[in-house]
């Protein structure tokens, strides 16, 4: 039987600088953005030729910033594919409202970008109390929110999962952490430590099956401690394409190959089932 794939956290790049102008956060656009940006179109050829059935489009901070437009006129025009995960500063006094707005354009999943290639280390700002009338918003919606992030951000995250303990927080690329010194992954600690709160969830993605395979660490055992401590329910696989270099389908089959040893029902929740409880609207009925 085929299995029922969708993706989480593909990104998509208009060619029209114009009707989309690019304003990346911390003003430098990220190289991947400019070097091999994906269209809608494209993102659906993709998805076509992978097997992907539906995908949560996640806003390309790094070229668009706050800018949501190219996401939300991609999930308009196919609803039957796609859902979209937006972006918005937190900090600012329409926080509130331009997550109502954004929701109101059928955009299903809010996005922290506080770390990554355009950012040196962890960006301050995490947990800070003017960001509180944003969250306050999303809780009372129901939004899950993934958050981009390292391990140095944990102590603003943790002030966050105090205060919203029953919404869903989604930690992108499993932190992003080195692995290199393998089993028994005492490098992880820190994420490992997440597991205690019910909130959290993983987005699983190349990213960190790439740092998986470094200097001692093996996807087989590095994974295997992952859905120990956190259950399968708990994670969800996100492609990152095309920040990640290669065909989206090259992608997936690394990503399946990479966890082979899972369980299959535990598979099925890592692929659709875990998605499809964040974002309903990647149900296969919807």
């Amino acid at each position: 039987m085929k299995r029922r794939v969708v993706d989480i956290h593909p990104h998509i790049i208009a060619p029209d600088t114009v009707k989309y102008p690019r304003a990346p956060l911390h003003g430098k656009q990220s190289t991947w953005s400019g070097e091999r940006p994906a269209t809608t179109e494209k993102l659906l050829d993709e998805m076509d030729g992978a097997g992907i059935a539906k995908a949560a489009i996640v806003q390309a901070s790094t070229c668009y910033g706050f800018d949501n437009a190219y996401v939300a006129d991609a999930v308009a025009a196919h609803p039957d594919r796609f859902t979209g995960v937006f972006s918005v500063d937190m900090a600012a006094a329409d926080a509130p409202g331009r997550i109502r707005y954004w929701i109101d354009r059928n955009l299903s999943g809010l996005r922290l970008f506080t770390a990554g290639s355009t950012i040196t280390g962890q960006a301050p700002g995490l947990g800070d109390p003017a960001s509180f009338p944003a969250w306050d918003c999303a809780a009372e919606l129901g939004l899950p929110v993934c958050v981009q992030m390292r391990i140095a951000g944990l102590p603003q995250l943790e002030v966050l999962l105090a205060r919203y303990p029953g919404l869903p927080i989604i930690i992108d690329h499993l932190l992003n952490m080195p692995l290199d010194g393998g089993p028994p992954y005492a490098q992880a600690d820190a994420l490992f430590g997440l597991a205690a709160h019910p909130n959290v969830y993983l987005k699983l993605t190349p990213v960190i099956i790439n740092r998986a395979r470094e200097g001692k660490a093996t996807p087989a055992s590095f994974f295997t401690r992952v859905f120990s401590e956190f259950g399968a329910p708990r994670i969800a696989w996100g492609s990152n394409f095309p920040a990640n270099a290669g065909s989206l389908k090259q992608l997936w089959q690394d990503s399946e190959q990479a966890l082979s040893r899972a369980p299959e029902s535990d598979l099925d929740w890592v692929f659709h089932k875990t998605a499809e409880h964040l974002y309903p609207a990647l149900k296969e009925d919807h």
